[in-house]
């Protein structure tokens, strides 16, 4: 089953009153293997980048006017996620956001049953516990050290780690980034080989017997005696 692990960066929080995406990171997994395949595009909002949002993501005004706009990289992202389920974190956002870019070049939105969030399912799991994906990465032990400012590949990749471990927790050797033949071909575990025993005696000795039937003469009426 192939799942795309998706995060998305913005100008802001309303695409409604404006707000653009700026950056697109997809991790892919295939039946909850991450297959090494990503995707990752800057994109030019086609405005100015406000100062709270550059605080987030590190994104200036400056630096992604001379990226393509998102009409130029529709194709290719389209092309990666295929068909597959789309795993996000607080969906609502990231969803509401692509599609308010995919009716603007007139492309049919993503719909919601194509859908995972993550954040739905951590407050099912943990309910009243923080889920935001820092909590989520400290909650599990992923490390975040690399995570000084949002950036949509890294949170992907942070969340692909989440959301294995909220559907079960990793399994040996599924590393982010391990492919299914890198599973494929790690060493066979080998069983350990023991000569057979011998089956041991386990009739009663003649004393054994003996000793039952002088108890059973000390009973009245053994229901076993018949």
């Amino acid at each position: 089953m192939i799942e795309c692990v998706l995060d998305t960066e913005t100008t802001g929080l309303d695409p409604a009153s404006g707000d653009r995406v700026v950056e697109i990171g997809c991790v892919e997994l295939d039946n909850l293997v991450p297959t090494g395949r990503t995707f990752q595009a800057y994109i030019n909002p086609e405005r100015e980048v406000p100062e709270g949002a550059f605080a987030v993501h590190g994104l200036s005004t400056e630096f992604l006017k001379s990226k393509p706009v998102f009409a130029e990289v529709v194709e290719a992202f389209l092309g990666f996620i295929g068909e597959a389920a789309l795993v996000m974190h607080n969906a609502e956002f990231d969803r509401g956001f692509l599609n308010a870019e995919l009716t603007r070049i007139d492309r049919p939105p993503l719909p919601i049953d194509r859908v995972i969030d993550t954040l739905r399912i951590a407050r099912t799991r943990f309910p009243g516990a923080p889920a935001s994906l820092d909590a989520l990465c400290r909650r599990f032990g992923i490390d975040t050290a690399e995570r000084s400012l949002h950036g949509a590949l890294l949170d992907a990749q942070l969340l692909a780690e989440v959301y294995l471990q909220l559907r079960g927790g990793r399994q040996p050797g599924l590393a982010l980034g391990a492919s299914r033949r890198d599973v494929a071909e790690a060493a066979p575990v080998s069983a350990e080989t023991r000569p057979p025993r011998a089956p041991r005696p386990h009739a009663p000795s003649e004393d054994e017997i003996a000793a039952h039937a002088a108890f059973l003469e000390s009973l009245k009426n053994p229901l076993w005696r018949a």
